[in-house]
């Protein structure tokens, strides 16, 4: 017997059950078990596999078609029917009874499944969703195995319920990698948009103060905005005067570039069959707070760093005039300093430029210090009621357990930014301006069960060096 026969045989099997409204006799059952081995044949058989494939396929749209129209497919399935004669069929079927307005037209009723089973899993995992799919509260009480035998009965795999739980993973694992496959994008879906919600909850102190910028492809890119400047002052012009030509020079060009980061991660055989939902509860959140929190260190990495940047100088030097000569903790007199630093500076071209402050940055240890600073009507620290300059002085305040944490036991120094739109600092730049972590299905040897890889593409910039003041702090006990 060839595999067409078996699975026809097969769901003869099945509708003559159903027929009858009964279940498979053992006979049945044997003979049905029996026809599977034909069906499942030999896997290096391409010929085999390619005909599986097809009849599966077959099924699969018969069974969305006639959902769509609310017809039952059994008979058209068992008679080997296409699925063009199967439209076919319910068209002639709509002229000759004249009252399409009767049918229950549900195009996407296979996305709609697939979106309340996404939402269904991740309310299982204690996500909230203030507006669940229809149909989702009915799924959240389902397990992994019940929930994939679903998936596969929506794709016409009508023995899926007499599967074992090592029977529905091998056959959801062989479909891992069809796109069209239910059960993978669902746990896609789930996947995605726990990443999107760990993501964004994931609190971080850079996005604060840095500036987002965008780039299209990872090769190094000059930044633009400082191709051109140092223009001539305008000259009056005269009644019936010529405007007298300038040439602008041109300044050395910052570079950005961005970097891929990732890491991949799985749901192996035994969460599947333990139906342990914390994998989903956990891992996907886990990594994309991972992803976020390293962009995090990595910027304030390239605060402390010593690297030159675009002018052959480390970020903060005396040339550039943004770093105190001594350190000291956050004082009255020394934020005042690093202000009128940062007051003092000039555009590439020598002119004067006016820059904004707009946040103090300190390691974890400074904040009510600062409060005081910044809230007291007095100067802290005196007798004699002196007026405090920096009385609700109009400036942030970005406390971070980074800065502690790369200092380690030496000074932690903090640092003053500016208002971008008055001077550049540090920026992160993201491929095509996508900041959320991409999740792709993977294939791992060796690993038993779905791999998934996540990643992000981005880029730790230094733009200008006149966005930014340097304290050199001292030891925080």
């Amino acid at each position: 017997m060839d595999i067409k026969a078996a699975i026809k045989r097969q769901q003869d099997i099945l509708a003559q059950a159903r027929a009858e409204k009964r279940d498979l006799t053992d006979a049945e059952e044997k003979e049905f078990n029996d026809l599977q081995e034909i069906v499942d044949g030999d896997k290096s058989n391409t010929a085999a596999q390619k005909a599986v494939a097809g009849e599966r396929k077959r099924v699969a749209d018969i069974s969305a078609l006639c959902r769509d129209f609310n017809v039952d497919p059994t008979d058209y399935i068992s008679k080997g029917s296409s699925v063009d004669d199967v439209r076919a069929a319910i068209l002639d079927d709509m002229k000759k009874n004249n009252n399409p307005s009767s049918v229950r037209v549900t195009a996407d009723s296979g996305d709609k499944f697939r979106a309340a089973a996404a939402e269904a899993l991740l309310m299982r995992a204690g996500s909230a969703i203030s507006k669940p799919t229809e149909g989702a509260k009915e799924l959240r009480g389902l397990s992994l195995k019940e929930l994939a035998i679903e998936a596969l009965e929506s794709e016409g795999i009508s023995n899926a319920r007499r599967m074992s739980a090592q029977d529905v993973f091998d056959t959801v694992s062989r479909s891992f990698f069809n796109p069209t496959a239910a059960f993978p994008a669902i746990l896609d879906t789930a996947i995605n948009k726990k990443i999107v919600e760990a993501y964004n909850k994931t609190p971080t102190t850079f996005d604060k103060w840095t500036t987002k910028g965008s780039l299209s492809d990872f090769k190094e890119s000059k930044d633009h905005e400082y191709i051109i400047g140092g223009g001539g002052d305008f000259l009056e012009v005269s009644e019936n005067g010529e405007l007298k030509s300038d040439t602008p020079a041109t300044a050395t060009f910052p570079t950005r570039q961005l970097k891929t980061f990732g890491r991949q991660f799985s749901m192996t055989r035994q969460a599947f069959v333990n139906d342990d939902i914390d994998f989903l509860a956990k891992l996907p959140g886990l990594y994309a707070s991972k992803a976020k929190r390293t962009i995090d260190k990595q910027v304030y990495q390239t605060l402390m760093s010593a690297n030159k940047i675009f002018d052959g100088k480390t970020l903060f030097d005396k040339s550039h005039n943004n770093v105190l000569d001594a350190g000291s903790a956050p004082s009255s007199v020394s934020i005042q300093q690093m202000i009128l630093k940062m007051q003092h500076q000039k555009d590439p071209f020598g002119e004067a430029i006016t820059v904004v402050p707009a946040n103090v940055i300190v390691p974890v240890g400074y904040e009510f210090v600062l409060a005081t600073i910044f809230g007291s009507t007095n100067l802290p620290g005196t007798s004699n009621n002196d007026i405090n300059p920096l009385y609700n002085y109009p400036v942030g305040v970005v406390q971070t357990p980074v800065l502690n944490e790369l200092a380690g036991s030496a000074a932690a120094p903090w640092f003053l930014s500016a208002d971008p739109f008055t001077a550049n600092s540090i920026q992160v730049d993201y491929l095509n301006g996508n900041e959320i972590p991409i999740l792709r299905r993977s294939e791992k040897a060796g690993i038993l069960g779905f791999v998934w890889d996540i990643y992000l593409d981005w880029g730790i910039n230094v733009r200008d060096f006149r966005g930014l003041v340097k304290n050199p702090g001292v030891v925080i006990k």
